[in-house]
Formats: C-alpha cells, sequence, structure tokens
C-alpha cells in the first residue's frame, strides 16, 4: 500500500459516497486510476465494506456498554451466538481477566439487563461485569497513516 492508497482510505472515511473524479482529483489520479485503485483495495481486503455512520442517539440507542464476558470454556468457537445478539455491536476474544470484551448498545438500561441475560445463555458463559458509559469523547476509524 503507498501514499496514494492512503490518501484514499483517508477520504473514503471521511465520505464513502464521494464520486471517483472528486477522488481523483484530490490524490492526482484520474477517474478510472482512481476506481481501480479503490477496486483493488476491496479485492485485497483493506476495504472491506463501505457502510453509513449513523448516530446511535438518533435511533434511540442512548445506552452503551463494554461487557466483559467470563467463560468456564473456550469461547473462540461461539461467534455466532455471540452474533445472534443484535444489540451487540462488536465482540472480542480477549487475554486476561475475561474471555470476551462485547460492546452493546441498547435503548434503555432494562434492555442492557436483557442482553445480559442472553449472554449466559451461550453455552460456557459463567459471569458478565458490564461498564456503562456515561460520554464518549470520541471514537474513530483506524488511520490509513499507520
Amino acid at each position: 500500500m503507498d501514499d496514494t492508497d492512503r490518501a484514499l482510505l483517508a477520504l473514503l472515511q471521511q465520505d464513502a459516497g464521494q464520486a471517483y473524479a472528486a477522488l481523483g482529483k484530490a490524490v492526482g489520479l484520474s477517474t478510472a486510476a482512481t476506481h481501480d485503485r479503490v477496486r483493488k483495495l476491496r479485492e485485497r481486503g483493506v476495504v472491506r465494506r463501505t457502510t453509513v455512520d449513523v448516530d446511535p442517539k438518533a435511533l434511540g440507542l442512548g445506552v452503551l456498554a463494554f461487557v466483559m464476558v467470563d467463560s468456564s470454556a473456550w469461547m473462540g468457537d461461539s461467534a455466532a451466538a455471540f452474533a445472534a445478539i443484535p444489540e451487540i455491536e462488536e465482540a472480542h476474544i480477549i487475554a486476561g481477566a475475561a474471555s470476551v470484551l462485547v460492546k452493546v448498545r441498547t435503548a434503555t438500561t432494562e434492555q442492557l439487563q436483557d442482553v445480559l441475560r442472553r449472554l449466559y445463555a451461550i453455552e460456557g458463559v459463567n459471569g458478565t461485569q458490564a461498564t456503562v458509559v456515561l460520554e464518549s469523547f470520541f471514537e474513530r476509524p483506524p488511520s490509513p497513516a499507520g
């Protein structure tokens, strides 16, 4: 990946809906060359998907929590069980005191409690520790600058 690819990624992260002509102008490439670069970034898996960044609060999802999940077994084969809970935005196998870290968004703390109940239904889960976010300073995507 060269500096032009990194510049394209930074521009796409700001607004993935930009026209290839505008992207190309910004990085000094033709529209066709820009399209080809972006296509290759997709093919290599650098650009995994194009999405819209929606404000969770605008959808009524004002409760953000990070939940440490304790287990009595290896949880590496449980991805589908975690993915089946739609309120979970992210799930990560981690090293440390817990086995899995999940990021959860709900409308209310009662709904968060329901998510915790559903986590306990996953085979091997024997405990959770939820941390509710009071305020987020910022959230950002990974920097293509490295």
